[in-house]
């Protein structure tokens, strides 16, 4: 993911901070922190990625850590980077429409827990999506907890950040893409025909869908609940939901 030098940000955990190391340009690491006494093992690869990427690691003790990602479990190692930046949606879509004749798009309403996002972002990743898009207002947007809850996946998978998600669904619509919501009411997910040029579109932990964006969906899909509670994380039902894409069109290419 590409990275603007205007704002700084934090990446920590070993497994967010090493792929990030392994994946992106040195101009956008600007401090690479480790902690004083870590297992030599985990020492050594980490100089060894700075090395290679002509970074110097400052090793520091671990309450300079916990200040740095303000109490989050940072594993001891902490990267001061660049900012986030977000890929711009109309060359995102032309590269990806390019690249294959049935890419995925995961469109996200409001999602505001950052450990969701991240969450969301690993099952995208894993599933094969093409391009995630999240809104300017009322939603996290990219931060070290989204990229720590990721482990790595937000370097892989590009996220573009738009002014309106309904006129948004409108220039996808005109590319020749089908969306898809889920809802309380609608089709049981297990029917999911996902072949084809997919929008799945989440929506807000508490409030779903907004009405507006719902009236835009060409067919909503809903999760089945036999139990007492009738919801589930946002990161959990889009987890379910990608891998039923993926399994729908795994089978259907066969």
């Amino acid at each position: 993911m590409n990275m603007t030098s205007s704002e700084s940000e934090f990446v920590f955990g070993r497994h967010a901070g090493l792929d990030f190391l392994k994946t992106q340009d040195s101009s956008t690491i600007n401090k690479v922190f480790l902690q004083t006494g870590v297992q030599p093992e985990f020492a050594q690869q980490v100089f060894g990625l700075a090395k290679a990427k002509k970074l110097i690691v400052q090793e520091v003790p671990k309450n300079k850590l916990d200040r740095l990602a303000e109490g989050g479990n940072h594993q001891g190692l902490v990267l001061a980077i660049a900012s986030f930046k977000y890929a711009d949606l109309t060359t995102t879509l032309a590269k990806i429409t390019l690249d294959k004749p049935d890419p995925v798009v995961l469109m996200l309403d409001s999602i505001e827990d950052p450990h969701n996002l991240g969450s969301i972002l690993r099952s995208a990743d894993a599933t094969g999506v093409d391009l995630v898009i999240i809104p300017k207002r009322h939603a996290t947007g990219l931060t070290a907890v989204v990229a720590k809850a990721s482990t790595g996946a937000i370097d892989h998978v590009p996220v573009a950040r738009v002014t309106n998600l309904v006129q948004t669904t409108k220039v996808l619509k005109e590319q020749g893409f089908w969306f898809f919501g889920t809802d309380m009411n609608g089709t049981d997910y297990r029917r999911w025909d996902a072949t084809g040029k997919v929008v799945l579109v989440i929506g807000n932990e508490g409030k779903g869908i907004s009405p507006l964006l719902k009236k835009q969906m060409d067919q909503m899909l809903t999760l089945p609940m036999v139990g007492h509670v009738q919801s589930l994380n946002a990161g959990v039902a889009t987890g379910v939901m990608l891998y039923q894409m993926l399994a729908s069109r795994q089978s259907l290419s066969k």
